[in-house]
């Protein structure tokens, strides 16, 4: 059972998530401390746009690494490996064929909702086509209603992640 705090992420993404994480912490926030230090340096703060430009990059750089640690405390990270024999999952690879239509198929991996990037090939679980075919097997077809209308599509491969 998911936690409705909880965030659906596969291995890579919460890998991904602690790389910003360690960056942001570990090098931005320096950066950030040296531009407000020099900022200071040029006198009177009242009127510096300098130290005021670097204290609102602060603000936000705070708020960016505190939405982060909250994610990264509450995911749950999902295991491709541990997907039901050859249903969609999160983290399998799913290829999709329009039903009647010229044949055309798409392959996506289904990943997090945060993770989704459909050009490079990324459906998020949470999207209409992810929510269609979680849980279903090659053959089984599923209809998908968009904003750009309904599409009935047939699941014709399932792979586990490597």
């Amino acid at each position: 059972m998911i936690d409705k705090n909880q965030e659906l992420v596969t291995p890579e993404g919460l890998e991904k998530l602690q790389r910003e994480l360690a960056y942001l912490t570990q090098t931005r926030r320096k950066e950030v401390a040296d531009r407000i230090r020099q900022a200071r340096d040029f006198g009177d703060i009242s009127e510096n746009s300098e130290y005021d430009d670097a204290k609102n990059e602060q603000g936000l750089l705070e708020r960016r690494i505190g939405e982060l640690q909250r994610r990264v405390r509450n995911v749950k990270v999902v295991d491709p490996s541990e997907a039901e024999g050859d249903a969609v999952d999160l983290g399998t690879t799913v290829t999709l064929r329009v039903v009647g239509g010229k044949g055309q198929e798409r392959t996506f991996q289904i990943v997090g909702a945060n993770e989704s990037d459909p050009t490079s090939g990324k459906l998020s679980h949470a999207s209409p086509v992810g929510r269609a075919v979680l849980k279903r097997k090659v053959g089984e077809k599923v209809m998908v209603s968009t904003p750009r209308g309904a599409t009935e599509y047939e699941i014709v491969n399932v792979e586990a992640a490597s």
